[in-house]
């Protein structure tokens, strides 16, 4: 193996990363995952919100109270290298758990997001990102989670998950098993 061929491969592992804490820092609302991900002149465009890295931090952190809940999860990145720049296109199954104010209820949303990354020192981030959507599911009422799972109940608080304060923080932190 060529160390060209080791180069491309460590940018394409970076890009990668780039996406998946991305995809974190969103799910749990943390401002510098969200920011390690983007550069300061970034733009993004969701059809439903399109302006700056500074607009877009304020619209995802702390994110809409009503979404109490959400996970993105990755598909495939198809990822082409030119030099210091790069397009990505990655597929994304995203889970919103959305309170109605009556009742909350679970939607997922299928897509992808097509980012233009540049590579700046050694560091690739998203200099624009935009989201296309292919399909949405509204699975109804959310579950009650209060009663355990299948029947059985958990042994104790930590078990589900939720945007911001839940065991993934301790977790990550080192306190956490």
């Amino acid at each position: 193996m060529s160390d060209n061929d080791l180069a491309v491969l460590l940018d394409h592992h970076l890009i990668r990363t780039c996406i998946a804490r991305l995809a974190r820092g969103e799910d749990r609302r943390d401002a510098e995952l969200v920011t390690a991900a983007f550069w300061p002149d970034a733009t993004t465009d969701f059809g439903i919100f399109a302006g700056t890295f500074d607009e877009y931090l304020a619209w995802v952190v702390p994110g809409s109270p009503a979404i109490t809940v959400t996970q993105h999860t990755l598909g495939q990145t198809l990822t082409e290298l030119d030099g210091v720049l790069a397009v990505a296109e990655t597929h994304v199954t995203a889970y919103h758990r959305v309170n109605m104010g009556t009742e909350e209820r679970d939607s997922v949303i299928g897509g992808r997001y097509l980012d233009r990354f540049e590579k700046r020192g050694a560091e690739w981030r998203i200099a624009h990102r935009t989201m296309l959507y292919d399909w949405l599911r509204d699975d109804g009422v959310s579950t009650d989670w209060s009663q355990g799972l299948m029947g059985a109940p958990f042994s104790g608080d930590h078990f589900t998950g939720k945007s911001v304060g839940d065991h993934s923080e301790a977790f990550f932190s080192g306190t956490g098993g």
